[in-house]
């Protein structure tokens, strides 16, 4: 006779209050998962995980008080054990990328079914990655070597909100020269031949900070 598996524990973070009551009623639905609470800021996920330790914390990323990245990297950094999920609208790489160096392991779409959904938690609760295959593509494109340095990427949020070269140099006070020398390594490392361009793919990566 086989013993009962017990069901995979799980806190939920959203400061959506219909995102967390589908959640919940979803998680509730399945005989193989165990809701043990929930939190709609970053800084009452960290708190209702230290309290109850749940097999699996599910969060979103953009939340009041904290957001989720600051809340993965404070919970990580107090049991380094913890198997998080992200569920988010984000799907920029750089997103993904910053979630699992946080110390994510599982990373999913809102817009994700059903059965792609408890496939992740159990995966995550078993101690293994999960990434959805068109988040795990946008990951392996991520080249290291290619990556803005913090002034590139300050450069890059001025030349996203539409300003000129000397309005940029104004604002980071630096010379009009060394804007263009930076905005040509911009261009340079997104692979794209325009400023405009620029500004979209920055976009679609989540390199302007979608929290």
């Amino acid at each position: 006779m086989h013993a009962a598996v017990s069901p995979v524990t799980i806190v939920i973070a959203d400061d959506h209050p219909l995102i967390l009551a589908g959640l919940a009623s979803l998680i509730n639905s399945i005989p193989s998962l165990k809701l043990l609470g929930q939190a709609s800021n970053g800084q009452a996920a960290v708190d209702l995980y230290m309290q109850l330790r749940p097999d699996v914390l599910l969060t979103d990323l953009n939340m009041p008080e904290m957001n989720g990245m600051q809340a993965i990297e404070q919970i990580c950094a107090r049991d380094p054990q913890a198997k998080i999920v992200i569920l988010t609208t984000y799907q920029g790489e750089e997103n993904v990328y910053r979630g699992l160096r946080a110390g994510a392991r599982g990373y999913l779409l809102k817009d994700s079914g059903f059965t792609q959904l408890t496939d992740c938690i159990h995966s995550v609760a078993a101690g293994r990655q999960f990434l959805q295959p068109e988040l795990a593509a946008q990951l392996a494109e991520r080249i290291d070597a290619n990556r803005l340095s913090k002034r590139e990427h300050d450069i890059l949020l001025h030349l996203s909100a539409g300003k000129s070269n000397k309005m940029i140099a104004r604002s980071a006070g630096i010379e009009v020269g060394t804007v263009k020398f930076h905005v040509n390594n911009i261009l340079s490392k997104l692979n794209v031949s325009s400023r405009t361009e620029a500004a979209t793919v920055a976009a679609q990566r989540g390199l302007l900070g979608a929290f």
